[in-house]
């Protein structure tokens, strides 16, 4: 009995899974440049080091082209467009940092380096979920909705329903960050909204017995339902 459970929750996990890169809410090319910020604005920053602070500019330009060159992976594709949207505040930021470095204004270098470390902490509030709980249920519905869904597969959204309904009571159950805790409320509305076009879509599939035919029109339809509940939840946050 253990063995089947073990791997019935294997294969579940194989059908979520798919690409890990693909559900994986990050952008490895802007982590990467946190290595290079960490040393301006922790160590050179506080220090008012001008000279450490000039001498990065070699170290921060090839990191701001691989940011520049970087593909979101498929579960952040809805961020797009704030994506490009913080990726021109970030470039501006970086050529005022360029700038102040070949000049001799002590206190513009002391300004240059506190706004690009402000941008860059800005694009990973960007791409970071709110909670662990939203990031795990989306990406289970990223799988359904992009990939199980244009392609009918039904049978594939049967066997992560019950996960996903899981998550999404998950959801409901989580606690925000303190600086968001004022909207602690919609939250919990729309989370418990969410759990229900969750359960509906379970309800839309119906038996689990493969044979008994699958109501197409009613599957699609909750399958929506469900994804526009959760647009909602992640508009909270905007």
């Amino acid at each position: 009995m253990l063995i089947l459970f073990v791997f019935a929750a294997s294969m579940m996990y194989s059908q979520v899974k798919d690409d890990s890169a693909e559900i994986n809410s990050t952008v490895p090319e802007l982590m990467a440049f946190h290595d290079v910020i960490y040393v301006i604005w922790h160590e050179a920053y506080p220090a008012k080091d001008i000279s450490a602070l000039k001498g990065m500019v070699e170290k921060i330009k090839p990191h701001i082209e691989k940011i520049n060159s970087a593909s979101l992976p498929g579960i952040l594709r809805e961020k797009e467009g704030k994506w490009k949207e913080g990726l021109n505040v970030l470039n501006a930021s970086a050529e005022n940092y360029y700038a102040a470095a070949s000049g001799n204004d002590d206190q513009k270098m002391l300004d240059a380096a506190e706004k690009l470390h402000a941008d860059f902490e800005m694009m990973v509030r960007i791409l970071r979920p709110v909670n662990k709980e939203i990031d795990e249920y989306h990406k289970v519905l990223y799988v359904i909705f992009h990939k199980y869904y244009p392609a009918k597969d039904y049978e594939s959204v049967r066997k992560v329903i019950d996960d996903l309904i899981s998550k999404a009571e998950a959801c409901v159950n989580a606690k925000l960050p303190k600086k968001l805790e004022g909207k602690t409320e919609l939250f919990q509305k729309t989370a418990s909204e969410l759990l229900e076009k969750t359960k509906a879509l379970k309800d839309a599939l119906g038996t689990n017995d493969s044979s008994k035919e699958i109501d197409a029109a009613a599957v699609d339809k909750a399958i929506d339902a469900m994804h526009s509940k959760y647009q909602d939840l992640e508009k909270i946050f905007d």
